[in-house]
């Protein structure tokens, strides 16, 4: 049947309903209005000119976009299986939805993990375990140059900006945060009262928008961003250089969604839309990256600075250490962000394609700042697809100080992955700004889950560790984490990588760092 067939079809039986209604039965109207409308489509999808599809294939060709919208729903209900989902299988949804509503989270009659296939990962067990230790430990923020030391715990909640999530999920996270004794990033959209009224700690991110420390034009506003960091809910200070999702590139905020609020929090004129630069105004090689880390230090009265990066290139990473070096100060800490990573939207090249994963930006990282000569004056934190005790221990093992969440911290406050984030559309109200689909999500249950998931996961992980006969997170290290080369050969991590020594690079370095070491340029991102 052609295409005009098919309209002239379902017209005649428009028609011919809407007469009988007439002549015959009121009831008619039933078969007659969608008839019509099935009608009315038709004609306009023969005349349209943007979807091929429905120029052939009229009324019947929307099928195609139905199924397309449900397809996300379909793959994750029905066709993946509970450990190969993407980005997050069912099981690890699953293990922080229990965790968060204090169920125990345990799994019946065995794995369902191919143990034998190439990649597989475990953490080596001890034939001597220890007792699990009473109070979870903290790890002490602040270097030499700082006067403010925060202790972070292991398990804290990563960068999510206000505006990307909505009020009720901010609150939510901070008040858990408070609950639990936990830190809360505020992500680069700045320091809002959602952040604020709870009380829990903050790690106040700044991006290269300077948002809630900007000048009109954009600049970084240094009274502002004194004023607002000494806030006692601050108790750190995070400059972002880069993020996993989309390392090297901006953000657009248009401005039908720059309302009055996000307008305040942000520090811009209401209705104009804002663009995120790629790039820092304030510097632009590495000696003045770690100039205006200690100028941000000084302004907020000695409280911790560090910085955010997904790593790529090793050779630009050590010009940061030899600018720390030479300038005679580090920052506190550096969060190491994998490619991984990213609740935000973000252009499926540079989510697929640009930056490190975790494990590779970990060991870049910790070995280094250890090669130089700087690791214990800096503590490292780990972010990207932390969700569950053996992600924090493997990330201990790889050289991380602590972890942040943020997709897991999602799914503590309702996230379901339904994958709408950047459409306004979400719906349990965690990445809106609908008031409405917003006021779904409930602050006082949320904020207890978010608080009980962190509190069973640190647990996990300590137990974990006592199983594998650690009492302390620095005895673990890479030869505890073993990962499978083919049928018959594990290999630990201290022999995948080439891992330095205290000061090694000062003295002799090793033929696999020594190039990187020499072309590294403090007065330079040159890779």
């Amino acid at each position: 049947m052609t295409r005009i067939a098919t309209v002239g079809l379902l017209t005649a039986c428009a028609l011919g309903s809407l007469l009988l209604t007439l002549s015959a039965s009121q009831w008619w109207w039933f078969a007659a209005a969608p008839l019509t409308a099935a009608a009315l489509t038709g004609v306009y999808d023969l005349v349209q000119r943007r979807h091929a599809v429905l120029r052939n294939y009229p009324v019947l060709g929307h099928l195609r976009f139905l199924m397309e919208r449900l397809r996300p729903e379909l793959q994750q209900y029905f066709v993946e299986r509970n450990y190969d989902g993407r980005p997050y299988d069912r099981d690890t949804r699953t293990i922080v939805y229990e965790r968060a509503k204090g169920v125990a989270a345990e799994e019946p009659f065995g794995s369902e993990r191919d143990m034998d296939d190439r990649g597989y990962e475990f953490l080596v067990p001890s034939m001597a375990p220890v007792d699990v230790p009473d109070t979870p430990p903290r790890v002490r923020i602040g270097g030499p140059d700082c006067t403010e030391p925060y202790d972070m715990a292991l398990l804290n909640v990563s960068a999510m900006s206000f505006g990307s999530l909505s009020s009720n999920a901010v609150v939510a996270l901070n008040t858990g945060a408070a609950r639990g004794g936990f830190a809360h990033d505020t992500g680069e959209g700045g320091l809002s009262t959602y952040h604020l009224r709870p009380g829990g700690d903050l790690v106040w991110e700044i991006g290269t928008g300077y948002f809630g420390c900007r000048t009109r034009e954009g600049d970084f506003d240094a009274r502002q961003f004194a004023e607002k960091a000494a806030h006692p809910s601050v108790r750190c200070v995070s400059l972002k250089l880069s993020q996993g999702a989309k390392p090297g590139i901006g953000g657009v905020l248009p401005g039908s969604k720059v309302n009055a609020e996000i307008a305040s929090v942000r520090g811009v004129p209401e209705g104009e839309t804002i663009v995120s630069p790629p790039y820092h105004r304030v510097f632009s090689t590495p000696r003045e990256l770690v100039r205006f880390l200690a100028r941000m230090r000084e302004l907020a009265n000695g409280k911790p600075v560090g910085f955010k990066l997904c790593p790529g290139s090793r050779t630009q990473f050590l010009a940061v250490c030899k600018a720390m070096r030479e300038e005679g100060t580090t920052a506190d800490f550096i969060v190491v962000d994998g490619a991984e990573g990213g609740t935000g939207a973000a252009p499926l090249e540079f989510a697929d394609h640009l930056g490190m994963p975790l494990t590779d930006g970990l060991f870049t990282v910790h070995s280094a700042l250890t090669g130089a000569g700087l690791r214990e004056r800096i503590r490292i934190g780990a972010s990207g697809k932390v969700a569950t005790g053996s992600d924090i221990v493997k990330r201990l093992a790889m050289g991380a100080d602590y972890t942040n969440a943020a997709r897991a911290m999602m799914f503590a406050v309702g996230c379901i992955q339904a994958q709408r984030c950047h459409t306004n559309h979400c719906p349990t109200g965690v990445t809106t700004q609908d008031p409405r689909r917003a006021r779904a999500l409930d602050v006082v249950d949320k904020a207890a889950r978010v608080a009980r998931y962190q509190q069973a996961t640190v647990d996990s992980a300590l137990q974990i560790m006592a199983a594998m006969g650690v009492r302390d997170a620095a005895e673990l290290g890479p030869r505890l984490l073993r990962r499978r080369e083919d049928h018959g050969r594990f290999r630990s991590y201290a022999e995948l990588y080439e891992w330095l020594s205290p000061g090694e690079l000062l003295a002799e370095p090793p033929e696999g760092w020594a190039a990187d070491w020499q072309a590294a340029d403090p007065d330079s991102f040159a890779s």
